[in-house]
């Protein structure tokens, strides 16, 4: 039985979401690298105080969402680079305006976060990445690492009442388990996102901070994200078909999308306003307004 099973009420659920989100984070800031092993399931259900049975559903999540590799016999080998979701870019920026030994999302992000003037502008189907993104910059904050005076953020969503064409259960389109899961990911970290940016702001860390989520009618075809109105990432949803373990412990085959490992470009504005990459952020700043302005509520 799944995790479900071994706490009172709606606790397997939540001590489950804790110990994914913290393995999430560990691999994000680097404290499991690609290639090394998760510490052995007895080791992590001691750390977290929970069951093995909590442990083994994680683990079985990570390596569904590509995470993790497990073999029986061997552990869980992280197969993820060491930023969260990392998607492999390919830049359009001339080499010789930009030396960057990897360009990946957490990266650009960090780079974003240390200038005083923070915005970011941000379409995607949900909001779990973004928050495991921004909870490293928060800590980096937090260090005195890095002191951003404004942050600003704006994020489009797919309404909650569009029927999206993914994720669904393969052989049924009309099972709606999948869409309420949708629902309920990019609820929980869509929350724990403006509780961290506004706490930054409550703290007195960050003197402005400026959060601004909205849903629009559009099925999200692709993820979009502009950096302080001079860099972005564009790239494709691929539709995929994968195992998913639904909180009862079921697992069912269902067409998601694929965000891991997808391919994202990477465009750069210049001093020519005519120049590839100035025309392509321009282009994509405006179509990222008219939603926001015209569609979205």
């Amino acid at each position: 039985m799944g995790a479900q099973q071994s706490g009172s009420g709606d606790g397997g659920g939540r001590e489950f979401h804790r110990v994914a989100d913290a393995l999430r984070a560990r691999m994000a800031d680097g404290t499991y690298p690609l290639g090394s092993f998760l510490p052995p399931q007895r080791d992590l259900a001691g750390e977290f105080g929970v069951s093995r049975d909590t442990v083994q559903r994680v683990l079985r999540e990570l390596a569904s969402e590509g995470w993790i590799e497990s073999r029986q016999g061997s552990g869980s080998r992280v197969v993820v680079d060491t930023v969260v979701k990392t998607q492999r870019i390919r830049s359009y920026t001339p080499k010789a305006t930009r030396q960057r030994q990897q360009s990946t999302l957490g990266p650009l992000l960090s780079e974003a976060f240390e200038q005083p003037e923070v915005t970011l502008d941000v379409y995607t189907l949900t909001s779990e990445s973004l928050d495991a993104h921004i909870r490293l910059q928060a800590e980096r904050i937090r260090r005195g690492d890095i002191a951003p005076r404004h942050i600003g953020l704006r994020m489009l969503l797919p309404s909650p009442d569009l029927d999206l064409p993914y994720p669904r259960v393969k052989d049924d389109k009309d099972d709606q388990r999948l869409r309420d899961r949708l629902h309920d990911i990019t609820t929980r970290h869509t929350k724990s996102l403006l509780e961290v940016l506004k706490g930054l702001a409550v703290e007195e860390l960050v003197p402005s901070v400026d959060v601004q989520i909205r849903r629009a009618p559009l099925t999200p075809t692709f993820k979009l994200y502009v950096f302080n109105g001079t860099e972005a990432l564009l790239g494709p949803y691929e539709v995929i078909e994968r195992p998913i373990e639904l909180e009862s412990g079921e697992v069912i085959i269902a067409y998601d999308v694929l965000g891991l490992g997808a391919t994202l470009t990477h465009h750069v504005k210049d001093v020519d306003p005519d120049s590839p990459g100035s025309v392509f952020i321009d282009t994509w700043q405006s179509w990222f307004d008219s939603v926001w302005h015209r569609l979205a509520e």
